[in-house]
């Protein structure tokens, strides 16, 4: 048998590549300008190889009964992890993705091709741009991972993207963004700051060394219209490998400050992530 090898692609925002993991059988991962953006592995779509994919794949578990299936939309797409993961692990869901990047999405499905079975429709289409023509009220779940490069772009920063949002999910759907962000905090908190105002109730899933300000790294955001299911998350969040700490409530009140919203007119994109960061060597 053949051993895989390396696609490399411009594709309409960046160089992609796809790199095989030489420890895993049909396992790749996909960076794009030399920023780690999905990992897949086509044999286990189960697994979740990245720290904070994994705390996505948490929320996806606690966001309806076991094996139930949901209405998912999913804004940014890279390789498809989380639609995988989606599929695998509840059945007959039906999934939307907007992906920007147009030569990333043919990228994917010419080589990383979804599963048998997998209701997925990967639109071509900025991620504000569709989920404000979405029908209203029409998701159990929303993911947001839409970084240009190593940053989240402005207008996805807003609270009128916020709004946006709200407006796609279900009275208890559950909206979850990756954001990244160090010390002390403005952007995350500005973030935070947006979804309060739309939203009943916010959490965040982060790293403690992370949330001490000790280091640059990611932080999932969430939200929804109904109460958030809090105690299983701890318990999931704190077993893995790399625990992580879901901070509510009044810790989270105390953390956001007197941050203010941002709206469209000031908003700007996450910070650039110090260098090293998120690289690949």
């Amino acid at each position: 048998m053949n051993e895989p090898i390396p696609v490399i692609r411009d594709t309409d925002h960046g160089t992609a590549r796809l790199l095989p993991d030489v420890d895993r059988d049909r396992a790749w991962l996909l960076t794009v300008d030399g920023s780690p953006q999905s990992y897949v592995d086509l044999d286990e779509p189960e697994h979740l190889e990245f720290e904070y994919v994994r705390r996505l794949g948490h929320v996806v578990d606690r966001a309806a009964a076991p094996g139930a299936p949901l209405d998912a939309v999913h804004l940014g797409g890279g390789a498809l992890t989380l639609p995988r993961y989606v599929a695998a692990t509840r059945p007959g869901s039906r999934q939307d993705v907007a992906e920007a990047d147009r030569g990333l999405a043919e990228l994917v499905g010419e080589h990383l091709p979804l599963p048998d079975g997998a209701d997925v429709t990967v639109h071509g289409a900025d991620a504000r741009a569709w989920i404000e023509k979405a029908p209203e009220g029409s998701a159990d779940l929303l993911i947001a991972d839409v970084f240009g490069g190593s940053r989240v772009p402005a207008h996805l920063t807003s609270v009128e993207y916020a709004r946006a949002a709200g407006r796609v999910l279900r009275g208890d759907g559950v909206y979850a963004a990756n954001l990244a962000d160090g010390a002390p905090f403005g952007f995350l908190r500005s973030q935070l700051a947006n979804f309060a105002a739309v939203f009943e109730d916010i959490a965040l899933i982060a790293e403690p060394a992370v949330l001490r300000g000790r280091r640059f790294g990611n932080a999932v955001l969430l939200a929804s219209h109904a109460p958030l299911d809090i105690p299983p998350l701890v318990r999931l969040c704190a077993a893995d490998v790399f625990p992580a700490r879901v901070e509510h409530g009044a810790a989270l009140t105390r953390f956001v400050g007197g941050a203010k919203t941002v709206r469209d007119s000031e908003a700007v994109a996450s910070p650039e992530p110090p260098d090293g960061a998120f690289g690949v060597g």
